[in-house]
């Protein structure tokens, strides 16, 4: 209890019984296949959200405090006749500085799912990781994949628990099952759905225009793999906070593949000379 007194949480206690000596962790557990771990300790009688309000960047905030970092991407996913296509760019950016031009925004969950990151990545990060350790216990338990469809449940599950306390997250969870190839959008509220095509982050509705436009579920491989890259290209070039590399992922009946990733620069010359 001694970071617990450094603190000073014993000041934000409420009045019901509690102690400093007894409000180490929170035994309230998330949804879990697992056995049941605690996840983000909090002293019990502590609002995070309302503990967090003052110092946001909202009209009755802190005068000149901000901890709601500005974030921008571009991911998209789609569902075709030969699978789930894949895309994102690669800037990392923290407001208006960009900290870097290789940031891996798939996460590879198991050989049979995938999940894009778009807001904050540590966030994305953390969580997807935890469903790539539940996916794997659920295989162990009983002997078969997870489905997309439960796999996006219990993200959505897991993180539903933590609404109103900050996570900043729009994934989409792209497999392949019994049922076929599946395709959801999570986000940190929560909110699950399932659709034929998503696309996150700042530079979506880019994204969107190109897709719309040349999007069909008869598309061949090369096709597919085209759009994709033409889709996310044009968002960087029209979004400050998109650029970097174009990542690209074929997920197949038998298990995803990393198709390129191609520098937006040299994409940018290739598409010019093919528009002359």
């Amino acid at each position: 209890m001694a970071l617990l007194d450094v603190c000073e949480v014993s000041d934000w206690l409420k009045d019901d019984g509690s102690s400093a000596e007894g409000a180490s962790v929170d035994k309230v557990n998330h949804f879990s296949f697992a056995a049941h771990g605690r996840e983000f300790a909090v002293p019990p009688g502590v609002d995070p959200a309302e503990f967090l309000r003052p110092f946001c960047s909202s009209a009755d905030g802190v005068e000149g405090v901000k901890i709601n970092l500005d974030h921008g991407t571009t991911t998209l996913a789609f569902k075709f006749q030969h699978g789930v296509m894949v895309a994102v760019d690669s800037r990392a950016s923290a407001g208006s500085y960009i900290s870097g031009q290789l940031c891996n925004k798939v996460i590879e969950i198991n050989p049979y799912l995938l999940g894009t990151m778009s807001g904050g990545a540590a966030d994305c990060m953390y969580w997807e990781r935890m469903l790539a350790k539940e996916c794997r216990i659920f295989r162990l338990r009983n002997k078969e994949r997870i489905s997309v469809a439960a796999a996006s449940k219990l993200l959505g599950n897991m993180v539903a628990g933590y609404r109103g306390m900050g996570l900043s997250m729009g994934t989409m969870i792209c497999g392949w099952d019994n049922k076929g190839p599946g395709l959801y959008y999570v986000d940190e509220t929560g909110t699950r759905m399932s659709g034929n095509m998503f696309s996150t982050g700042s530079g979506n509705s880019y994204a969107y225009g190109v897709m719309d436009s040349g999007y069909r579920y008869d598309l061949t491989v090369p096709e597919a793999y085209d759009l994709a890259q033409r889709a996310v290209f044009h968002a960087t070039c029209r979004d400050a906070y998109s650029g970097g590399a174009v990542n690209m992922y074929h997920m197949k009946q038998d298990g995803w593949i990393k198709v390129s990733q191609g520098d937006v620069a040299e994409l940018f010359y290739r598409f010019a000379k093919e528009k002359n």
